[in-house]
């Protein structure tokens, strides 16, 4: 399955209710796992970003869902990109002419 990335930021209302960030998480993986994806890993993390998820899912359009129904909670803003593993970056470029 193709993975994904999300760089996320509490928002004013996730900052405002840290304590639930953990329930909330736990949801998201349920989510998750019902749409079809596999939650590689989630860190907090110190700097620009609050949150980092990595998930592998069916599709573009299943990762993007995900990433709505995450943020249209109001908890984070999420910032997703596609990412290629190792296997699928040496299969890519070694079709460059």
């Amino acid at each position: 399955m193709p993975g994904y990335i999300s760089l996320m930021k509490f928002t004013p209302k996730g900052l405002a209710d840290l304590k639930g960030s953990v329930k909330r998480l736990e949801e998201a993986k349920a989510t998750a796992t019902k749409m079809g994806h596999k939650l590689v890993g989630w860190w907090a993390t110190v700097g620009e970003y609050d949150a980092v998820v990595i998930i592998d899912a069916p599709n573009d359009e299943s990762a993007s869902l995900l990433a709505l129904a995450t943020a249209s909670k109001g908890y984070v803003t999420t910032q997703t990109m596609r990412a290629y593993s190792e296997a699928e970056w040496a299969a890519l470029t070694s079709k460059l002419p």
